[in-house]
Formats: C-alpha cells, structure tokens, sequence
C-alpha cells in the first residue's frame, strides 16, 4: 500500500472550443481568448495562464488563490467549451497512480465502479493510451478492491492525459461557456430593457464574441429610479459572462409624450421603438459599433410581427441583430434563469415600454402610414434632445447590487 502524502496543487485545464476550428487567424482567436481567462482570473489572485495544445493551462502561484471563484469565472469565459479541475504529475505510472489516489480517493469511495480513459498528446511517452488506461486502471484496482473496473457505464471515470511536461490527472470535466471569445465578433450596442429578453439576447450575442454596450431609456416620472436600478443590476449579472459594460442612460418622457399628444394611438408603440433606434443607432456610431441588438422574437406582441418589425428597422442603417427571433417564451425564460438574470428580470419595476401602451396596437402596419402618423413630430429635434441628455454608468461583476 502506498504511503499518504500531502494533497496535490490543484490546476484547470479550459478546452478550446469552436477556436480550434479557424485556419489562418486561428492566432488572433487564441490571443484574445487567452487575454479573456487571464483579465477574468485576475481578481482570483496570482494565476499563471499559458495555451498549449488547445487547452488553457490555470495554475495558481500562491496558497490565498480563490480557487472557487476561479473556477466559476473559467466557465464563464465565452470561447471555452469544458473545463477541468486536474493535478499535474511525474509521467510516470506510479506518479500516476499516486495522483489519483490521493486526489480522487473521495470519488473513489463514493463509487461502485471506476475505468481509466487515457489521451497521449505527448507521442514519445513510452507506452500508448491503452496500454497506460491498463496499467493504471490496475493498480488503482488493487488499491480500491471495493470499486470493480467497468469500462462501460462507470460510475467514476478516470482521466489521464500525458502532455508534454507532465501528466494530469482529472474527474470528469465540466461544459464551458461555448461560444467564441469576446472582441472577435465585432462591437454592437444592445437596448436593454428590465425585462427578460433583452437580458437574453444580449447574453447570446457576447457568446458570438461580441463586445457589447448597452443603452437603456428612462422615462420619468413615470419610471422609477428603482427601475433604473434594476437594469443596471441584470448589466452587473451579464458582466460575469461579458466583462465590464459600459450603459447609456437616455431620457424618453418628452419623446413619449410628444407621441402621445400628437399620433395616432395604434402607432404608439412603434413609433416610440423607431425613436429608440435612431437614438441606439447614434450612440452605436459614436461607440464605433457595427450593429444593435434587441430582444425581439417573432409574434410575441404587437410590435414584432414581421411587419411591425419591419416598420421599426426601418429608420436605421446598422444590421438589427435578434437572437430570440425564433425563439419561445418558455424557452428564452429557461436560459434566463441559466444565466442568472431571471430573479432581477421579474421584479415588479415598469420600464419605459410599458408607458401609453395603446389598447388596440396596430399588429399589420403599413410603413406609409407611420411614417404619416409620425410626421406630426420634429423627430430630429426630439432625438437631439434625448441624447444631450444621455448619462452613462459603467458596470463591473465586483460592483455592489444598487436595487433597494
């Protein structure tokens, strides 16, 4: 029997994702993403983060290390599909072995069967996969006698991969974030409401490697700072998965109340969303952002049959980009809730789409005639004024939650 030593230093492996899969500017994808790991690290503690063989390599460099935290910022990284927590060792059988014991010995316990499944990306290491899976599945079948070999249906699988310094030792992994590493998708500015698409949509957008702004519109007094409030807080949660976001705050009474003092009311609502895109549309070009995004999916509500979208697109010139655009409720409220936003997207604070709701929206709209409709306003002067009114926050995942 082997004699007990002390617990082994824990690292992550992050395995690359869809990256692996580009030609020529496969670099570029890598750089960044590496970039990614080590700014969301960094808050951790002292971390080395190194790339090779497409796997991320986290290793702490001191005992204070938050290896939690960590670990839940790893998965968090757009770009990586899995992650895993291993310990390095000797390339050697019994270094292999010992590993394991020490460092799965609870798995072990728990477990009725067990295989070893071996990777050999270092090619000279003396014996194969299978000959390595044997060679270690036996011996730590001796020191387990309670736990048969099942090479099947396991309830406990052993990892070994042999790279080029050392050999690590790991349970199973752990899906990642998926997705490609954000800044290699392009800059667009997203409307952010306080409700539970919008949330969403963004989320998806940053998983296509999307560097993203938010603009959201306030209309008081008949939204409340509390409502304000709430939408920074769902841009806190999104900043686990996006890093730090940059939110345009811009003033909506005056446009909406123009529009209903002056248009007809089946065309509220779609008025008052061609205004959010021109307004959204000028922010985007100051920030440099090739696109907008918004939460909209198809027949949800009034304003978004496909005419009514439509009419809304109509007054920008940037791509719209609609993640849930073929998407149901049921299943925009489950990915909500599997990013975190859910809980912060329900609380009961109106926001400014909610004001003047028409009672019998207009859901087959003729573009002419809202453009008509919307003749009536200085539609210039009215989106000038908002944006001098613009204020903007920035938020990060370390910011105290600001709803009370």
């Amino acid at each position: 029997m082997m004699n007990a030593s002390p617990a082994p230093q824990e690292i992550f492996l992050l395995k690359l994702g869809e990256v692996v899969l580009k030609g020529q500017n496969r670099q570029s994808f890598e750089d960044k993403l590496l970039a990614n790991v080590r700014r969301r690290v960094k808050n951790c503690g002292s971390f080395q983060c190194s790339l090779r063989q497409s796997t991320i390599y986290v290793e702490p460099q001191s005992d204070d290390c938050d290896m939690e935290a960590a670990w839940t910022a790893c998965r968090q990284v757009f770009g990586i599909a899995a992650v895993a927590r291993a310990v390095p060792c000797e390339k050697t059988v019994p270094a292999i072995v010992e590993t394991a014991r020490a460092y799965l010995g609870g798995a072990f316990a728990a477990a009725k069967s067990f295989k070893v499944e071996s990777k050999r990306a270092d090619k000279t290491f003396p014996m194969n996969s299978i000959q390595l899976s044997q060679a270690v599945g036996g011996d730590l079948a001796e020191l387990f006698p309670n736990v048969a070999v099942d090479v099947h249906s396991p309830d406990l699988t052993v990892f070994v991969e042999i790279r080029e310094k050392y050999a690590y030792v790991h349970a199973p992994s752990v899906p990642g974030a998926g997705g490609l590493p954000i800044g290699m998708g392009g800059r667009a500015v997203s409307l952010l409401s306080g409700g539970i698409d919008s949330p969403v949509s963004s989320w998806m957008m940053a998983r296509r490697g999307v560097e993203l702004e938010m603009v959201h519109f306030v209309s008081p007094p008949y939204t409340s700072q509390q409502a304000q409030d709430k939408v920074l807080e769902l841009a806190r949660l999104l900043t686990a998965w996006t890093g730090r976001l940059l939110v345009h705050i811009v003033p909506f009474t005056e446009i909406q109340e123009e529009i209903r003092r002056n248009c007809p009311e089946e065309y509220f609502t779609l008025i008052m969303r061609r205004f959010m895109m021109r307004i959204a549309e000028a922010i985007a070009k100051k920030a440099n952002a090739g696109a907008l995004v918004t939460g909209e999916s198809l027949g949800q509500v009034a304003s978004q049959t496909m005419l009514a979208l439509g009419v809304t697109e109509d007054v920008t010139t940037l791509p719209v980009l609609r993640p849930l655009i073929g998407m149901d409720k049921v299943e925009i409220i489950r990915m909500s809730r599997d990013i975190g936003v859910f809980d912060t997207s329900i609380l009961p604070y109106e926001d400014c789409c909610t004001v003047f709701t028409p009672r019998h929206p207009a859901t087959r709209p003729r573009l002419e005639d809202v453009r008509k409709a919307e003749a009536a306003l200085d539609v210039d002067a009215l989106v000038q004024k908002a944006l001098s009114g613009e204020t903007w926050v920035r938020v990060k995942s370390t910011d105290a939650p600001r709803i009370g």
